[in-house]
């Protein structure tokens, strides 16, 4: 008898759907039994590490055949032209390629470009992967873990461009994963914030699936790979190129990995989208979508439901619902999705938007799955209320407030902690930015740690989010161009969904200064592509950042916003450009995505000092060629680029100009223009250590003009150049100043037309006192004073908190100065420094700011840079009570600072 035969004339119910419904009951007997509550949990402990293959491995375990590079070479400037990628031929190798592309399916929306994976397990029989293998003797490391960070530095030959530490090979790690008894029955994923590059994943011996790009998020489903009540045995291997970055990449499980629990009904991942399409200071309508997946055998009928909340300042919701969704149900096909659709009204909201003139107020929407009345998961989606309108040459409106975009940009890597994710290394970068009065940050030029787009939405900061710094044409000979074609759907959508619902977040940028710019009307195309996916999956405007492609060219026309890096005041000997974007483009938002590159050395003055506003960096002019330093007067950049004063001249001059995005807020390791001799850029407003250079006041004086304050530079602790011309600089939002030397008055200067600093460029030094007094609107404004600082005495240091959790995690910054006898920071001195901790604690590094210094990043010793160098320490996992810093130096006094670990 056939299973599917009527079994009543008269209506009755078919064999099959008698099973159906056995089936159904079946399923939600097991649902019964299995743990409801979603498990996220951070798995950082205990991993085990090491470089290289096995010896003797015989299996092909490349991603993908690459093209050979014969020669390596440091210096080639950051705006040459792209070039055509390399033909290469996988010819008889068995790459992993065909079983890792299925891992990008979830985002390619044409079901017929997915990829069916072929059978087999490659690698299965190589010894790392293998559940009995004894790792006892790999190196025990916690994540997030750079393996190259550590050092050494490459002191020879080239790869200065990646900031002289080897991040490029091979590297395995392996982590037992206790998976017990009653997790039968739940879905259970591998999710990687980041992993540099080319990961492989496989559990139990059998390869899962993996991810080439470094800096994206993935998930991998294990369920089909998990033992329950058994170990269950992780190994994951990095393939990380050479010649892959102009910058450096960092190495390794950079960023957290999450081990993920949750019933087979579940909402999938990434699977909420907010949205506030209606918002006024009266009501804000909110929308929210839901994707649940059903992993089970069995069709499920699905009710979803959500209530809104108030998020406090550090992250928890408070108080009552403010609004609630209303349940809405449907069934959920077996081994199927569905989406829920809801929307509600939210009172009198309370907005999200940038200090200091409106505040990032944030909420979370709990959603409540439920199944035969039972909750089977619980997901919270933290967002914003707000409304930015990108309003063409009224510039970018948020909340109905024209927002001056006062931008940086910043690289991944958090200096001597190198690209291993820390939030508050990163929250401590954002710190100092604020104070210097920027509000906007663009990640350039990849997707950020999840965690810092948390802090950019907690601290109020809005964020262009970035995927790509290269599509077909390559800029380094392994970059993403080789992966391009097969991965950029999966790779911007991924971006797209995992950072749609952060407030931060006003614009995408699908490229930077990509080489398509160059091939008219087919590098558009691919633009065109690119935005047209960003349209599918968000309603926020797409761009690209062009340093080349001018008006009259085909890719400008396809952006949604005009992103222009330098082209502003104009490349080299160009003319400034935003009069013909503005003329080409009259409704479009223009701004400065890349703006400056100005150069220096923090408190490192040269001499001469050039009379000009702007200039390129040459021997004897701005650039020391035997010291590799650049002076900081704050007068040269790039040959690309142009000093900060030249830069707000043609934006002051282009009123209908949104701001800009200096290039960079940070010092960041690698592309140390001009001297590839070097480990970190020059091009940072704050060093690599956090140290602010002169050219933070510069800023702070432009981006806000209300604080009363001015800065003096250089120093005046000149032995040596008595009598010799020394000129005096002076950043301050005043409009006027007199300068005293000795109380000698060297000028009263009224501030020019379009000029940014004052300046007495013929100052003859004497020792003695530099004093500065200044008015603004014929008002008195602000003084300030600088001395001859006597000979170095001591040491002095000073902890950015007192208290920091025992979690491993947190960490504490000493800055420790090099002072004389009144205080006073010795601003030359060199001297080496040594560094020891008293109680729980450790030093994790220190740096001081110096990108000439190849002394490792761990190391205990450091020589002071100008007067000041940093350690940077945590507690130990667990510890609690007093940590002491002590700090000594031959022939000064010492210094010890206290900070109390908190306990977890």
């Amino acid at each position: 008898m056939r299973l599917d035969r009527t079994i009543s004339a008269r209506g009755g119910l078919s064999v099959a759907l008698v099973l159906a419904v056995l089936w159904a009951l079946l399923a939600t007997a097991a649902m019964a039994q299995t743990p409801i509550d979603r498990e996220r949990i951070r798995i950082e402990d205990n991993w085990r590490f090491t470089r290289g293959d096995p010896a003797g491995m015989t299996t092909d375990l490349r991603y993908d055949v690459r093209p050979v590079v014969e020669r390596s070479a440091d210096g080639r400037v950051a705006d040459a032209e792209p070039e055509d990628a390399v033909a290469v031929r996988a010819g008889d190798s068995r790459v992993l390629k065909p079983w890792i592309l299925p891992t990008a399916n979830a985002f390619i929306a044409d079901p017929a470009k997915r990829h069916v994976r072929p059978a087999g397990d490659p690698g299965s029989d190589v010894a790392y992967v293998q559940p009995g293998f004894d790792d006892s003797a790999w190196t025990n490391v916690t994540l997030p873990h750079d393996w190259a960070i550590a050092g050494p530095f490459i002191k020879d030959g080239p790869y200065g461009g990646m900031g002289r530490l080897k991040s490029w090979g091979i590297g395995w790690y392996r982590k037992t994963l206790d998976i017990p008894a009653r997790d039968a029955g739940r879905s259970i994923f591998l999710d990687v914030d980041g992993a540099m590059s080319y990961a492989t994943v496989w559990l139990n011996g059998r390869l899962v699936g993996g991810w080439p790009y470094g800096y994206n998020g993935w998930r991998l489903d294990l369920t089909p790979h998990v033992v329950p009540g058994g170990r269950n045995q992780l190994a994951i291997r990095l393939d990380n190129p050479p010649e892959s970055a102009r910058w450096y990449p960092g190495g390794g499980l950079y960023r957290d990995v999450w081990l993920v629990k949750a019933a087979p009904v579940h909402v999938g991942h990434w699977g909420s989208i907010v949205r506030t399409p209606k918002v006024s200071k009266a009501a804000a309508e909110v929308t929210l979508a839901l994707t649940v997946d059903n992993d089970s055998d069995a069709a499920a009928t699905v009710e979803v439901a959500s209530d809104l909340y108030v998020l406090g300042a550090e992250g928890g919701r408070t108080g009552r619902p403010v609004a609630r969704i209303a349940a809405v149900r449907q069934q959920v096909a077996a081994k199927g999705s569905a989406r829920f659709d809801g929307a509600t009204v939210i009172a009198n909201p309370r907005l999200w938007g940038p200090p200091p003139t409106q505040q990032p107020n944030r909420y979370v929407a709990v959603s409540s799955v439920r199944v035969g009345g039972r909750v089977v998961d619980s997901y919270e989606t933290p967002f914003g209320v707000r409304d930015i309108e990108f309003a063409g040459p009224r510039g970018v409106i948020v909340n109905g407030e024209p927002v001056r975009l006062n931008g940086v940009n910043n690289h991944h890597d958090l200096g001597a902690l190198g690209a291993a994710f820390n939030v508050r290394a990163a929250e401590r970068q954002l710190e100092i930015l604020r104070e210097m009065g920027v509000n906007a940050i663009r990640m350039s030029h990849n997707p950020p740690a999840p965690e810092l787009l948390d802090l950019t939405d907690r601290m109020g900061f809005l964020v262009i989010d970035e995927v790509f710094d290269s599509w077909e044409r390559k800029k380094t000979p392994l970059d993403f161009h080789l992966i391009f074609p097969d991965w950029h759907e999966a790779d911007l959508r991924s971006m797209l969904r995992r950072d749609r619902n952060h407030p931060s977040i006003m614009l995408w940028s699908v490229g930077n200064e990509v080489g398509e710019q160059y091939t008219a009307k087919e590098g558009a195309a691919i633009a065109r592509k690119l935005v047209g996916i960003v349209r599918e999956e968000d309603t926020r405007p797409a761009t690209s950042a062009m340093n080349y492609a001018k008006p009259d060219m085909p890719m400008p026309a396809e952006m949604d916003v005009i992103n222009i890096n330098y082209q502003g005041s104009g490349i080299r000997t160009l003319p400034g450009q935003y009069p013909a974007f503005r003329a080409k483009f009259p409704d479009k938002v223009i701004f400065e995505s890349e703006s400056a590159s100005a150069l220096s050395s923090r408190g490192e003055y040269l001499f001469p000092v050039s009379g000009s506003v702007s200039g390129p960096v040459r021997p004897g002019s701005g650039g020391d060629p035997v010291t590799h330093h650049v002076t900081a007067y704050e007068l040269h950049a790039s040959d690309f680029g142009s000093s900060a004063d030249r830069e707000f001249s043609a934006i002051d001059q282009n009123p209908d100009v949104a701001g800009e995005f200096v290039w960079t807020g940070f010092d960041y390791l690698g592309e140390p223009t001009p001297y590839y001799t070097s480990r970190s850029s020059y091009s940072g407003i704050v060093d690599l250590a956090g140290f602010r250079k002169d050219r933070f006041y510069l800023y702070q004086a432009r981006w806000r003009p209300d604080l009363k304050f001015a800065h003096i530079l250089p120093h005046w602790t000149w032995p040596g150049r008595e009598g010799e011309v020394t000129p005096v600089h002076v950043f301050s939002s005043a409009d006027e100043a007199e300068l005293f030397v000795n109380g000698v008055s060297q000028g009263r200067i009224k501030r020019a037309p379009f000029a940014y600093r004052f300046r007495w460029d013929f100052v003859t030094y004497q020792p003695g006192a530099l004093k500065v007094v200044t008015w603004k609107d014929g008002k008195p404004w602000a003084d300030a004073s600088v001395e001859t600082v006597g000979e170095a005495s001591a040491l002095a240091a000073t902890a950015d908190r007192s208290r920091i959790a025992g979690d491993g995690r947190d960490l504490a910054f000493v800055t420790v100065d090099v002072v004389d006898s009144q205080r006073r920071i010795a601003p030359r001195a060199k001297l080496p420094i040594r560094f020891r901790i008293e109680g729980p604690g450790e030093l994790v590094a220190t740096d001081n700011g110096d990108p000439t210094d190849l002394t490792a990043f761990p190391s205990a010793t450091r020589a002071a840079f100008n007067g000041k160098a940093l350690a940077i320490v945590r507690a130990r996992p667990g510890g609690k009570g007093p940590i002491t810093l002590v700090a000594e130096a031959d022939g000064l006094a010492p210094t010890r600072v206290v900070v109390t670990a908190t306990g977890k």
